[in-house]
């Protein structure tokens, strides 16, 4: 395989970790931690600038196309440690004049008149982790918010001017109904969010869910829910673009279409990952943090704080770009293929050919699309490249 040259510019965006939450739920397999006690922002924003600099000569002359702030719960954050971060960041790097900033926050923990602070400092997009507003259905889920909360937290942007924010929703959950599955749709769309996060409970390894697994509806229901729920969102003007996202026109996220696009991202804070392309050694490697909030404290802009640093090699490129790629419903144009990956398109063959024969993608020389089919299976569809 030929190495590879990349003739074009990689977008660059910026993924910020905060560990911490208030409580840990039972399915959550990402690198967060119950807060014991106050969570010590000052200094850990003190470690996020210092990690930063660290990693500046890797991105030098790149500018900023998104910011995400992601966890465990970074709302658990005052506005006044955010701006701080925020200002620690536009000193350093260079952010495009609209860049998208997202927030993640979860009701419970944003105060009535927090999400106006947040729109003051410059946060421009926020994600409410809401996953259903169904009270008992919230109870197995182990959320420390009910109900009344999610409604709150969920009409708070409007009044803050915030009219850009997405709500995360989780369907085939315990004991869950297709009925109640709609009714997490229409009281999700009733809040008139400019995006959905909609995606199915799965068990992940290393959760209290795996070592005590709850009783989940079968796949036949799971299927239903799934045609009916999706059906709901298209009639009310949410357009399915990825696997899991629902737009309005106009508000995809650009954070994560920079990663589904096989985009570049500087990750900094505790276990953060980047993946970043290295034209002049013609590579493309992942970086990553130290994933204990504690470890990473003690190290953070040192070369101890990176937890790793791998390449990822010529033969499992094609993969890493479908991985992602073929996750969006209208696929990409092929030439990104190239530009991304520094491969010539034939890298991708016979993969293409056995996947277009067996209906998995489309027949169109333009574009690399999964078929509605393809799109279902997609863990099929990528074993055609492995």
């Amino acid at each position: 395989m030929a190495t590879p040259e990349f003739t074009a510019p990689i977008p660059l965006a910026l993924y910020v970790h905060i560990p911490w939450c208030a409580r840990k739920c039972p399915y959550c397999d990402f690198n967060s931690h119950e807060a014991r006690g106050p969570v010590p922002e000052s200094a850990y924003v003190d470690a996020l600038l210092a990690d930063l600099e660290q990693d500046l000569p890797r991105v030098w002359g790149r500018r900023i196309e998104s910011v995400f702030i992601g966890g465990g719960t970074p709302s658990l954050f005052s506005a006044e440690a955010l701006d701080r971060l925020l200002a620690g960041l536009r000193a350093r790097l260079p952010l495009r004049p609209d860049t998208e900033i997202t927030l993640e926050a979860n009701p419970g923990t944003v105060e009535q008149g927090k999400f106006a602070e947040f729109r003051e400092i410059g946060i421009n997009r926020l994600s409410i982790g809401v996953q259903s507003f169904n009270d008992e259905q919230l109870q197995r889920l182990g959320r420390i918010h009910a109900r009344r909360e999610a409604f709150a937290a969920a009409e708070a942007p409007h009044a803050a001017g915030l009219e850009n924010f997405n709500l995360d929703l989780m369907f085939g959950l315990p004991g869950q109904t297709v009925e109640q599955a709609l009714a997490d749709i229409a009281n999700a769309v009733a809040l008139q969010p400019a995006h959905l996060s909609y995606y199915q409970l799965t068990i992940e390894p290393n959760t209290r869910f795996y070592q005590s697994p709850p009783t989940l509806p079968d796949d036949e229901t799971i299927s239903l829910m799934q045609e009916r729920t999706q059906a709901e969102l298209a009639r009310y003007g949410y357009r399915q673009y990825e696997v899991s996202a629902y737009a309005r026109e106009n508000r995809r996220c650009r954070h994560n279409l920079n990663y589904w696009e096989f985009g570049d991202y500087l990750g900094i804070g505790a276990g953060a990952h980047g993946k970043l392309t290295d034209p002049a050694a013609g590579r493309i490697h992942r970086l990553w943090k130290l994933k204990q909030p504690r470890d990473y404290l003690a190290m953070a802009g040192t070369p101890a704080s990176i937890g790793g640093d791998a390449p990822i090699g010529e033969a499992d490129l094609p993969v890493e770009f479908l991985m992602n790629a073929l996750r969006l419903v209208e696929g990409v144009p092929a030439a990104l293929f190239e530009e991304r990956t520094g491969l010539p398109p034939t890298a991708l063959e016979p993969g293409l050919g056995r996947a277009r024969e067996r209906g998995l993608m489309e027949a169109d020389s333009e574009r690399l699309q999964p078929t509605e089919f393809g799109l279902r299976f997609l863990n099929d569809l990528l074993q055609e490249f492995m």
